[in-house]
């Protein structure tokens, strides 16, 4: 048996979590502006274990287009860059001997229409994920209801409920996307 509840707050849940996700992809998208979290894939060999890079360095960001990595541990500098040069972020790290530091290069106008595009294309994948998870609770629904968990007038509300939170967290997207784009663009 089936609770309207259930239905409602596994939807919520799982839209709630593909827009994190989405704001997290693109947080990784490079805006001409300097951001930790385009850090946030880098590994590092560190004393023969594949670690990610925040956890051995703390990652700050000292002026607009700059990105600083302070070691932990001094003796993985050069780990660390050869794990940001193989990341192939294009961005070049320079090491001064004690920290890293990565200068964001100004976009150019025809590479902001590339990341503006590639922002949208993630976006879309996200609304259709969204409207996956929407597909999926009215199927559960509809199976409620066959199953006397809902009658006919609950079934119909349920729907409702499933259709106005897809709507609000499709306008979440929308609107996710939308600042990411500004910030390309204007970056």
């Amino acid at each position: 048996m089936i609770t309207a509840k259930e239905v409602l707050d596994n939807a919520k849940s799982k839209m709630q979590k593909t827009t994190e996700s989405l704001k997290h992809d693109l947080g990784g998208i490079r805006a001409g502006r300097a951001n930790p979290s385009l850090l946030s894939g880098v590994t590092v060999d560190y004393y023969g274990a594949t670690t990610p890079l925040n956890q051995i360095a703390a990652i700050t960001v000292p002026e607009a287009r700059v990105i600083m990595v302070s070691p932990y541990d001094k003796s993985a500098l050069n780990n660390i860059e050869k794990g940001i040069l193989e990341a192939d972020l294009g961005i070049n790290p320079a090491n001064d001997g004690d920290k890293i530091r990565m200068v964001i290069p100004q976009l150019t106008e025809e590479r902001r229409a590339e990341v503006s595009k590639k922002v949208k294309a993630t976006g879309e994948s996200n609304k259709v994920a969204i409207r996956n998870v929407r597909r999926e609770a009215m199927d559960a629904v509809k199976k409620g209801n066959k199953s006397d968990d809902f009658n006919d007038d609950e079934a119909h509300r349920l729907e409702e409920q499933v259709q106005q939170l897809t709507d609000k967290e499709i306008k979440h997207v929308d609107q996710i996307v939308s600042d990411k784009e500004n910030e390309v663009m204007n970056g």
